[in-house]
C-alpha cells in the first residue's frame, strides 16, 4: 500500500506540470524589452504581444527595462520563474554586451532559454560620396594604397558598427582610424560632412539620408529587402563576413520544452502574415523566425566572434 501511495503521489506531482504547459499561458505575460520605448525593436515586441495576446487569450504585456547596455532587463528576467511568464525580447546588444565586458554579466548559453530569432536589422557599408571607390574591391585596393589615410565613424566604442568596422579591418587586411560619436544619428553626420570616409550604417538609421552617400556593400548574410539591389560583403569577395542586428525572445533557463514550442510556433505563424511582414519590414527589419536551435546558436556564435575582434583590436573593455 505504502508503494502505491508513493507511485500515485509521483503521478500526482508529475501531473501539473504536463497540464500547466498545455494550458500555458493561464496568466499574464511579462515581456521585458531592455531598452528604451520607441525604437524598432520595443515597437516590434508591442506588436508581437498584442498578436500574442488575441491568439492565446491572455495579456502578454511589454515593460522596458533599460539600462547598462541592457543588461538591468535581461538580468531581471534570467532571475525570473521559469514559468513562461517572463520573456526577454532583446536585440544583439545581448551577446555584444557580454564581449565587451572584463567579467561576463551573464551566459548566454547557460542563463537563457532560446525560443526565436525574430528578424535582423541590417548594417551596410557605406562611404563619404568623394570617395574614389563604388564596390568593396575599389575600397579595399584605396586602403591598401592609401594607409592611414582612411576614417571611419561609428555610433561609439564597443558599438555594433565600430566591431564591424574592426572585423572588416582584420579580414580585409587593411587600416583605417575610428572616429566614435555618440549615437549612430551623429556618426551619419561625420561621414556625409566629409570628416570621415566610411562606415557600417544600420540600413534603417541611413535610408532618409541614401542620397548623400554611396552604399559599397550589405553586411548581411543575405541582401536585404530594404536594399535588394546592394551586393553583399560576402558576394563581393570578403567570405564569411556577416553582421546584423537581431532582435529575438528568450525565457529564463529551464523554460519548458513545451512552452518554448508553443511560442515559437505561434510567433512563426504571426510573422507569416502579410501585416505582420509588412510592418516588420517599414521598422527596417528583415523577418528570420528562426528555430529555437539556430537561435541558440546564434547567440553564442556572437559572443566568440566578438570577444575575439575586441581582443584582436584591443578595443577597452568595461
Amino acid at each position: 500500500m505504502i508503494r502505491v501511495s508513493a507511485v500515485l503521489a509521483s503521478v500526482l506531482a508529475l501531473a501539473p506540470v504536463g497540464a500547466a504547459s498545455a494550458d500555458y499561458p493561464d496568466k499574464p505575460v511579462r515581456v521585458v524589452v531592455p531598452v528604451a520605448a520607441g525604437g524598432g525593436v520595443d515597437v516590434m515586441a508591442r506588436l508581437l504581444a498584442q498578436k500574442l495576446s488575441e491568439r492565446l487569450g491572455q495579456q502578454f504585456v511589454v515593460e522596458n527595462r533599460a539600462g547598462a547596455a541592457g543588461v538591468i532587463g535581461t538580468k531581471a528576467v534570467i532571475a525570473s520563474p521559469s514559468d513562461g511568464t517572463t520573456l526577454l525580447y532583446t536585440p544583439s546588444s545581448l551577446s555584444l554586451t557580454v564581449a565587451v565586458n572584463k567579467v561576463a554579466p551573464y551566459d548566454v548559453a547557460k542563463d537563457l532559454t532560446p525560443i526565436v530569432n525574430v528578424a535582423i536589422s541590417p548594417y551596410a557599408l557605406v562611404a563619404n560620396p568623394a570617395l574614389p571607390a563604388r564596390n568593396l574591391a575599389e575600397l579595399i585596393a584605396y586602403a591598401k594604397a592609401n594607409p592611414g589615410k582612411l576614417s571611419y565613424s561609428s555610433a561609439g566604442v564597443g558599438s555594433a558598427s565600430h566591431l564591424a568596422a574592426e572585423l572588416f579591418k582584420s579580414m580585409a587586411g587593411i587600416e583605417m582610424v575610428h572616429v566614435p560619436n555618440k549615437g549612430m544619428n551623429p556618426a551619419l553626420i561625420d561621414l556625409i560632412g566629409g570628416s570621415v570616409q566610411v562606415m557600417f550604417a544600420s540600413v534603417p538609421g541611413m535610408m532618409a539620408e541614401k542620397a548623400r552617400m554611396h552604399p559599397i556593400a550589405m553586411a548581411e548574410k543575405k541582401r536585404s529587402a530594404l536594399l535588394p539591389d546592394l551586393a553583399t560583403i560576402d558576394e563581393q569577395g570578403l567570405k564569411g563576413f556577416e553582421v546584423a542586428n537581431w532582435a529575438g525572445l528568450l525565457g529564463p533557463a529551464g523554460l519548458d520544452g513545451a512552452i518554448v514550442k508553443k511560442l515559437h510556433d505561434e510567433i512563426v505563424a504571426i510573422l507569416a502574415t502579410p501585416d505582420m511582414q509588412e510592418r516588420i519590414r517599414t521598422l527596417g527589419y528583415d523577418v528570420i523566425a528562426s528555430t529555437p536551435e539556430e537561435f541558440g546558436a546564434q547567440t553564442v556564435h556572437d559572443v566568440a566572434r566578438w570577444s575575439e575582434v575586441v581582443r584582436k583590436a584591443n578595443v577597452p573593455v568595461n
